[in-house]
């Protein structure tokens, strides 16, 4: 059943928060396009494949001179503001290079302590303070459903800007979910692309919020199975399960990792997230030797298949694996900032100028 769409602008907050995903996605795109990127369920193959197509034609053309500063004319009139309350490298770095590949200017905050918010300020006056300086708001924090909220206050407001939620408390990381499809389609181009492969999840499926966003994109493709290995307490959460069950996808939960290894087109690794600990130390008790990918899954995994990571890795993977081409996790982080790229592109709807009017294009 197709789910009913609904604007962020007409209802309250308390109402509009008690829909599930699928009906509040419809709301984060305007025509088609993404305005906020919030949650994986506002994507259909369609934009995935769009989006992807975008991103490899624009690597290409930055490999040149003349293609990277047409791109660093794009969006030189724009700013982006990084506003990151949580720990990161990877996201807020990459986020940094695709608004710096498009020309945007950066502000950011990296640390509460050195904003108002230490005076009191609430998170809803902050972030809307910023929007008076950026026409987008790239925001990662620790507290659950915090870019939706702030999405609907902007939304709400005469100066509506777009919010990117680069990662929400344990809920959703929806553009690292579309760096992972964008490796897996790159990965799997000569062999079908994404439709009908085994991928194998491993480890803190149930606070991994990478995860959670992926599973669901994955179901916008036809026969994919997914397995979900884990202990008991750290297994894929019921939400999910539902979702899967929905779309009609099959999938297996396990804590066998040795079982599938031998089939898998994909085995995507986690590490043990226990910052998310409700008691210090409570992951420690977990036994998680049977979650490592070793040398020896690494002997019995397919020559086709790949090995993946949100990073950071801690022991999950041996660190031998390293060398091995299947391990494609360094590249994920590269694919990372070309996606980021595109997607900017799409919320600011320059995308086709970059497809008509480059340098590669006219050549």
């Amino acid at each position: 059943m197709k789910a009913q769409k609904v604007s962020l602008g007409t209802m309250d907050w308390e109402t509009f928060q008690k829909l599930d995903s699928r009906q509040k996605a419809g709301s984060f795109n305007i025509n088609g396009r993404p305005y906020h990127v919030l949650v994986a369920q506002q994507f259909g193959r369609k934009f995935l494949e769009e989006l992807g197509d975008l991103a490899t034609f624009i690597r290409k053309i930055a490999k040149t001179k003349a293609g990277m500063d047409f791109l660093q004319k794009q969006l030189s009139h724009k700013a982006a503001m990084l506003y990151f309350s949580q720990p990161s490298t990877r996201t807020f770095l990459s986020f940094h290079s695709a608004c710096q590949i498009l020309g945007m200017h950066t502000v950011e905050v990296r640390d509460t302590s050195t904003s108002s918010e230490v005076k009191g300020e609430t998170q809803e006056d902050s972030v809307r303070t910023f929007s008076s300086f950026a026409d987008a708001i790239i925001m990662r924090s620790a507290i659950g459903g915090l870019a939706e909220k702030m999405a609907w206050v902007l939304s709400n407001t005469d100066r509506p800007v777009p919010i990117i939620n680069a990662g929400s408390g344990k809920d959703q990381h929806p553009t690292q979910a579309l760096l992972d499809i964008y490796t897996l389609r790159r990965s799997f181009e000569k062999r079908g692309g994404i439709d009908r492969k085994k991928i194998v999840f491993v480890g803190d499926l149930a606070r991994g919020r990478t995860v959670r966003s992926l599973a669901y994109l994955l179901t916008n493709y036809d026969g994919v199975k997914q397995y979900f290995i884990a202990p008991p307490q750290l297994q894929i959460g019921k939400d999910i399960q539902d979702i899967l069950v929905q779309a009609g996808v099959d999938f297996e939960l396990g804590s066998d990792l040795g079982r599938h290894v031998a089939e898998a087109d994909a085995v995507y690794m986690t590490r043990i997230q226990d910052e998310w600990d409700e008691k210090k130390g409570e992951s420690q008790k977990i036994d998680n030797a049977k979650y490592y990918f070793t040398a020896d899954h690494l002997r019995r995994l397919p020559a086709h298949s790949v090995i993946m990571h949100p990073l950071p890795r801690r022991l999950e993977i041996d660190i031998a694996v390293d060398r091995d081409p299947r391990a494609v996790y360094w590249r994920q982080v590269r694919n990372g900032m070309w996606i980021r790229v595109a997607l900017l592109a799409f919320i600011f709807g320059c995308e086709n100028s970059i497809l008509k009017n480059s340098p590669k294009a006219g050549s």
